[in-house]
C-alpha cells in the first residue's frame, strides 16, 4: 500500500498535529494571555518555561503509563486532561489570580502533555508497516515545519478575536486530537512483563539518545541566533528570517528526499553532514557559507531524525516505547536549551562549534556500538 492512500496513516498524522499545535501556540499564546490581564508580558515567559519543564518532568512517567493502559486507550484520557488544563489556566487569567496560582496551574497540562508525542510515535508503530515506516516519518517532520510555523501565526490571527481565543482555541486542538486518536492499534503487549529494562540495552540506546540530543543542540544554535548571525556579516536585521526560510527549506527539501527513497539511510552520513556544517558556520565564510552550512544542516536534519526514530523502535521492547520515544524527545529538548544556552554565553563562532563536537561523538558512539542496528528496517523487539 502506497503511503498517500494509506488512510489509518493520515487519520494518525491529523491526531498527531492536533496534538502538537499547542505546543507551538504557547510561547505567544502565554505572553498575550498575561499581557492583557496582568500587564506583565515576562509571566508569559516564565508561564512557558515552568510548562516546559513541566513536559520534560512527566515524560517519561507519564509515557510509561501509557505502556501500561495501552496509547489508543491513555492518550485520549491525558490529551483532554490537557486541555481541560488549558481551559483552567485561561479562567484563572481572567479572574485575576495571582501569578503564583498561575504558574501552579500551568503544571497541568505540561506534565500531561509530555508523553503525548511519545504515545502518538508508539502507534505510528502499528498503525503502518515496517517498509513504509522511514517514509511515514519523513512525511512527518514535513508536516511538523508546517505545524512549527502556523502555531505562533494562528495565534496572532484568534488575538483578534479576543485574549483567551488562543487559549480556547489551544483546548479544541486537544479535543480534536483526542477524537483522532486511532482505536485499535497501540494495545499493551504483555509479552514482557519486567519493570526494569537490562542495562546492556540500555546501553545500545545511548547512541540514539546521542543523535536526538544533536538534533536539538544544532538546530537551537541556529535558530536562537540567526540576528547576531547576519549581523556578523554586516547585514540589517531584516535578513535574519532568510537564515530560518533556509532552514526549513533545506529541512522539507531532505524529508522530501528521504521519504521519496524510503530507506532508512546511514546516520553516520547526516552525522557527518552536521560536523561539517557546524565547523562551516563557525568559519564566518561569509554569505556563500552562511547560506552553504544552514541549508546543509536543515537537509540532514529530517533524514537524521528519521534514522533516529527507526532505529529506536528496533531497539525498544514494545511495552517500553511510549516511554522510550517521551524519553528522547525529552532529550531532544534538552539539546535545543542546551544550545539556546550556548548561543547567549559562548562566543558567537564557538557555540557551533559545540554541536559539532557533539555530532562527533555521537557519530563515534555508533561505529563502537553494534553496526547492525544502522540501516536496517525496523522491526518489532
Amino acid at each position: 500500500m502506497s503511503l498517500f492512500t494509506h488512510r489509518a496513516y493520515w487519520r494518525w498524522s491529523a491526531g498527531v498535529q492536533f496534538a502538537r499545535l499547542p505546543a507551538t501556540m504557547a510561547p505567544l499564546a502565554f505572553t498575550l494571555l498575561t499581557t492583557a490581564t496582568t500587564g506583565s508580558y515576562r509571566l508569559g515567559g516564565v508561564l512557558m518555561s515552568v510548562f516546559v519543564v513541566a513536559e520534560m518532568a512527566g515524560a517519561v512517567p507519564v509515557g510509561r503509563l501509557l505502556d501500561r493502559v495501552g496509547p489508543a486507550r491513555g492518550l485520549p484520557a491525558l490529551l483532554l486532561v490537557t486541555g481541560a488544563g488549558f481551559v483552567v489556566l485561561a479562567v484563572a487569567a481572567a479572574s485575576h489570580a495571582p501569578n503564583a496560582v498561575l504558574l501552579a496551574l500551568v503544571l497541568l497540562p505540561g506534565v500531561s502533555a509530555g508523553a503525548l508525542s511519545g504515545g502518538f510515535r508508539t502507534l505510528l508503530a502499528d498503525t503502518v508497516d515496517d517498509a513504509l515506516l522511514p517514509r511515514a516519518i519523513s512525511v512527518d517532520a514535513m508536516i511538523l515545519e508546517g505545524v512549527l510555523i502556523g502555531g505562533p501565526a494562528l495565534v496572532a490571527l484568534l488575538d483578534l478575536a479576543g485574549t483567551f481565543v488562543p487559549v480556547a482555541a489551544m483546548a479544541v486542538a486537544c479535543v480534536a486530537a483526542a477524537v483522532l486518536v486511532p482505536r485499535r492499534a497501540g494495545e499493551p503487549d504483555r509479552a514482557e512483563t519486567g519493570d526494569d529494562v537490562p542495562a546492556a540495552r540500555l546501553i545500545t540506546y545511548l547512541p540514539w539518545l546521542a543523535c536526538a540530543f544533536t538534533v536539538g543542540l544544532l538546530l537551537s544554535t541556529i535558530e536562537v541566533a540567526p540576528l547576531p548571525l547576519v549581523q556578523r556579516l554586516g547585514a540589517p536585521a531584516a535578513a535574519a528570517p532568510v537564515v530560518i526560510a533556509v532552514l526549513s527549506g533545506a529541512s522539507i527539501a531532505g524529508s522530501a528526499l528521504y521519504a521519496w527513497r524510503g530507506k532508512t539511510g546511514d546516520p553516520r552520513l547526516f552525522l557527518g553532514g552536521f560536523v561539517v556544517g557546524a565547523l562551516a558556520l563557525a568559519a564566518d565564510l561569509g554569505w556563500p557559507g552562511l547560506i552553504a552550512s544552514v541549508a546543509l544542516i536543515g537537509g540532514c536534519t529530517g533524514p537524521l531524525v528519521a534514522a533516529t526514530s527507526v532505529n529506536l523502535q528496533r531497539l525498544l521492547p514494545k511495552n517500553r516505547r511510549s516511554a522510550g520515544f517521551s524519553l528522547s524527545f525529552t532529550v531532544q529538548a534538552c539539546g535545543f536549551g542546551l544550545g539556546s544556552l550556548a548561543v547567549g554565553v559562548l562566543p558567537l563562532w564557538l557555540a557551533p562549534v559545540f554541536g559539532a563536537f557533539a555530532a562527533a561523538i555521537a557519530g563515534g558512539m555508533l561505529v563502537v556500538k553494534p553496526a547492525r542496528t544502522i540501516g536496517a528496517v525496523s522491526v518489532t523487539s
